[in-house]
């Protein structure tokens, strides 16, 4: 039988839960609160002494959580349940209208008139992504690497501005979805930002660069009571998943209502434009960059979306960019510094790229020592000389960039610099392919290149092994364990414990997180291999149609492959050509049979081509044309070229540029060319353009 004096203590404690979440949003969320802060002290405090005396009754969503608690021994990588992409960028007026036209092209036509745009700021913070299930917080992440971010749900609990509870006034009458994933964007305003440093510098302790660094740094703390103490705020701006509502929003600007009305934080300055008002969007662009600095929190750029989440859907993707939005990109700050020496760094892949040593300037509020010099070539064009005073900025606001020299304030004194004959870590002479602007160190053996390449292969970009870095990957190529890249499966473990500063827990943790990454996705192992222009991006993209490492090989070794592999949306010929490059060499084709005897995973599994198969059923019956590859050949009745690909795509297909045998249709028209022969060669359907319309009815 229940206690009559424990169900009152667990009723008093859920009411003034509800009470201390409302005047929580009322005060950091609307800014309007409607108690005094010792009022509300007394209610948070009497909260927390029930909570103290009945422990039993603590959940995670109460509003003492907020203080932070347990340190953590490290960060878990959870997968999103969509990818995190990024947005392609725009840095002029010219651009912008081509992305417009671009819209035009690729919708239908009678959906012109119903095209709408709506336009905010590009918050410079740390992108976060929260989960919501029947209304309670139960999730927040990093974006990660897009697919896999950092769960950090204990330090997101302490920001005060996020409700751990939906929706955040009590007195709604609203019903929580079912499932709300969010993504949203963590920040510190600048003028807290600036009241926190001098505190910092005052007593002595570290300082930070700038708010955006600062942001990214309180997040990540393993102490959640440190994270507790830093003024973080965050802005969401776009339903990930929604789930268990029965009317969902049709727009992006419905969504930004949809959010707020559960006590969400969204950003209220969103302005919404027909298309016929595309030039007044264009001039309130270029205003925000000329108030930029207005702002009270950091803003790198304007960002620009498609209103219609149904449009949305029909534009789709290219590559990791959705077609629907843009980023305008404001321009770079710059700043005039010396230009102290010129080094050399060899990449990973034996490529030798110059780099400036500066006298460290400031630059948007950042410390800048080095910058890119491209190559050879922009440093002789350029008439760079050492001792220069010179132009820097950060190109895209990230990466410094020498732009050029102050040639009026030489005295004299600066130097002209020429590359290097020899390899400054193997001492091999070096090469400069013909017609190329890049010079390389072609001796496999260097050990720069090897630990680059190590680098490379266990940084996050690729296979994601925590705890090995740049100190291991240089200290295990010296000692000669690793010889190859599979090596790093091999590794003689004994040994490595007897190493000065390896201790046993240390060891376990570095050969732990090596076996946990053998299971990561196919797509990671061969963009951890290192093949030229072969990212994440292009990876995922050439994978989408193969089994396994192993089926890609054999490909890459029929007489076919480049036009295989250079028909893949997004790849082209210079990838292709780069992947069969790779895979006609027998070492690595025998590198691949290395991972695999190791126990690295080098095909997917029966779950992955199981979900595969299902998502390509799905998109094919979401539109007539989804799955379906097509070539365009000779001149169409009533279509130019660009039209009827654009209409291919606008209903899920997919156009590239030459025959294969992935191709499904070849759409011809009069006078069409070797690509027909080529489709009758392959046993590829050949269809006009009645017969493509007819596909789609």
């Amino acid at each position: 039988m229940n206690d009559p004096a424990e169900s009152s203590i667990q009723e008093r404690i859920e009411r003034l839960r509800e009470i201390v979440r409302y005047h929580q949003y009322r005060y950091y969320v609307l800014d309007d609160p409607t108690i005094s802060d010792q009022e509300f002290d007394v209610l948070f405090n009497e909260l927390k002494a029930l909570e103290d005396a009945h422990p039993e009754y603590r959940t995670p969503d109460s509003p003492t959580a907020r203080v932070g608690g347990a340190v953590a021994d490290r960060f878990e990588k959870v997968r999103h349940p969509a990818p995190m992409l990024s947005l392609a960028n725009a840095f002029s007026e010219e651009e912008l209208r081509a992305w417009r036209e671009r819209l035009l092209r690729l919708l239908p036509e009678d959906q012109h008139a119903d095209l709408s745009y709506v336009l905010g700021p590009k918050f410079d913070g740390l992108t976060v992504v929260l989960h919501y299930e029947q209304g309670r917080f139960v999730l927040g992440a990093t974006r990660g690497d897009g697919e896999y971010g950092e769960n950090i749900t204990d330090n997101l609990r302490t920001v005060r501005v996020l409700p751990l509870r939906i929706p955040a006034d009590p007195e709604s009458e609203r019903v929580p979805p079912a499932r709300l994933v969010v993504r949203g964007e963590a920040y510190v305003e600048k003028a807290a930002f600036e009241t926190f440093n001098r505190r910092q510098a005052e007593a002595g302790e570290r300082t930070y660069a700038n708010p955006r660094n600062f942001a990214a740094g309180s997040l990540r703390q393993l102490d959640s009571a440190i994270t507790a103490q830093r003024p973080l705020k965050l802005w969401v701006y776009h339903i990930v998943i929604l789930e268990g509502e029965p009317d969902p929003p049709q727009t992006h600007s419905g969504s930004l209502a949809y959010m707020e009305a559960y006590g969400l934080p969204v950003y209220h300055d969103i302005r919404r434009y027909a298309d016929a008002d595309f030039d007044a969007l264009v001039a309130d662009v270029l205003d925000f960059g000329q108030r930029r600095h207005d702002f009270p929190f950091e803003v790198d750029g304007a960002v620009i979306k498609v209103d219609s989440l149904a449009q949305q859907a029909l534009l789709g993707f290219t590559g990791k960019d959705p077609r629907w939005a843009i980023a305008y990109k404001f321009a770079s700050e710059e700043a005039v510094t010396r230009l102290l020496d010129i080094v050399v760094n060899v990449g990973r892949t034996g490529a030798i790229t110059p780099a400036a040593v500066l006298d460290p300037v400031q630059i948007g509020g950042v410390t800048v020592r080095s910058a890119t010099l491209n190559n050879e070539d922009y440093i002789r064009d350029l008439d760079i000389r050492i001792g220069d005073q010179v132009l820097v900025k950060r190109a895209g606001e990230v990466i410094p960039k020498v732009i050029r020299p102050l040639v009026d304030l030489r005295d004299g004194s600066e130097r002209v610099w020429t590359m290097p004959e020899t390899c400054p870590v193997c001492g091999q002479p070096l090469v400069r392919p013909p017609g190329e602007s890049a010079t390389y160190c072609v001796n496999n053996a260097c050990p720069a290149q090897l630990t680059r390449k190590v680098e490379y292969f266990v940084s996050r970009t690729a296979m994601d092994i925590e705890g090995f870095g740049s100190k291991q990957a240089e200290l295990f190529v010296e000692k000669g364990y690793i010889k190859d890249l599979a090596d790093i499966y091999y590794l003689p473990w004994d040994e490595i414990l007897a190493l000065e500063g390896y201790g046993e827990k240390k060891v376990a943790n570095l050969r732990q997180a090596v076996e946990e990454s053998k299971d990561r996705p196919v797509e990671r192992l061969l963009v951890g291999l290192g093949i030229r222009f072969v990212g994440p991006v292009v990876a995922e993209l050439i994978m989408a149609d193969y089994s396994g490492l192993p089926e890609l090989m054999a490909v890459a070794q029929r007489e076919d492959a480049l036009e295989e592999l250079g028909a893949i949306e997004g790849v082209g010929p210079k990838i292709a050509e780069s992947v069969i490059e790779f895979f006609s060499l027998a070492p690595n084709r025998a590198l691949v049979d290395k991972f695999a005897a190791a126990g690295v995973r080098v095909e997917k599994s029966e779950a992955e081509l199981e979900a595969a198969r299902q998502a390509r059923e799905a998109s094919a019956a979401a539109q007539p044309l989804a799955g379906l590859t097509f070539v365009i050949t000779g001149t169409l009745p009533d279509m130019t070229r660009d039209e009827a690909k654009a209409f291919i795509e606008a209903r899920g297909g997919k156009v590239t540029g030459s025959v294969s045998g992935k191709t499904s249709y070849l759409l011809a028209g009069e006078k069409p060319g070797s690509k027909l022969a080529k489709a009758e060669k392959l046993g590829v359907p050949v269809i006009d353009e009645e017969a493509l319309l007819a596909l789609t009815a």
